[in-house]
């Protein structure tokens, strides 16, 4: 089958060219990264990845976050694997 289909979408120029260097990296062109994107979504039948929402605690923990409350502050990676438990 010949390739004569088009997709055409608008997005940041950063965007864009940020993620053409990454593809230029592992060796593929955009229309090849594409066409890969497009394939896992037909083989997965969804998309190839997580597309969640978060629930309401990790949505709490967020706001308390933003908000400075209820942090835990660690001197090092040692002083945090302690106040995990670990």
């Amino acid at each position: 089958m010949s390739k004569s289909a088009m997709v055409r979408a608008r997005m940041k120029p950063e965007l864009k060219n940020h993620a053409e260097s990454i593809f230029h990296n592992l060796g593929l062109n955009a229309t090849q990264a594409i066409t890969m994107f497009y394939k896992q979504v037909e083989l997965r039948n969804g998309l190839p990845f997580d597309m969640i929402l978060p629930t309401s605690t990790t949505k709490r923990t967020f706001d308390l976050t933003d908000k400075k409350r209820n942090l835990v502050i660690c001197e090092n990676v040692e002083d945090m694997f302690n106040k995990l438990g670990i």
